[in-house]
């Protein structure tokens, strides 16, 4: 398969690294997960500014940046869970809010409106990565001096995630009407 654009090469790239975050983190291998982790956030980050700055949004990107971004969040989140490094509901709470998010979208864009991310949702997704990074490499550096970063970040994503989603709700709660048009 060719690409046309590069932003479009990275969201595919950052989807064929979760499969490679997994294994490593599976089996133990923290320093590399993590790694692959960072690497495959930065795509995010990169492919998003490069196709807003020249001009290369494309349908594709519209529907698979998002799409791998929320991949790579979850899938590390319930490895996580499996590990024993962060509890289920926190991690069921975390994927109510994207399913719900993602359906409203849905909805949305079946009556022809982009509904953007707010602040709120990006300094959740910033966070959430944060957590996960300091929950893959198991609190290191900081565990050698007793602060507790990984689980601080977990409960500051936590939060966001409840706040960002209701926020997001009510700002676009117009699009739940019961009434059929």
């Amino acid at each position: 398969m060719r690409f046309k654009n590069l932003p479009n090469a990275l969201t595919l790239m950052r989807v064929l690294l979760i499969p490679v975050f997994i294994v490593a983190l599976m089996t133990g291998r923290d320093l590399a997960a993590g790694l692959v982790f960072v690497i495959a956030s930065l795509t995010d980050l990169l492919d998003g500014y490069i196709a807003r700055k020249y001009d290369l949004v494309t349908n594709f990107g519209k529907l698979m940046d998002p799409l791998a971004d929320k991949l790579l969040m979850m899938s590390a989140l319930v490895c996580l869970v499996e590990l024993g490094e962060i509890r289920a509901w926190m991690v069921v709470v975390m994927l109510g809010r994207e399913f719900a998010v993602t359906g409203l979208r849905s909805v949305a864009a079946g009556e022809g409106h982009v509904l953007a991310a707010a602040f709120s949702g990006k300094l959740k997704t910033f966070v959430q990565a944060l957590a996960i990074l300091a929950l893959v490499l198991r609190n290191r550096p900081f565990e050698s001096i007793g602060l507790p970063v990984a689980a601080v970040l977990l409960w500051a994503a936590l939060l966001l995630t409840v706040y960002s989603g209701a926020e997001f709700i009510v700002k676009n709660r117009k699009l739940l009407s019961w009434k059929q048009s």
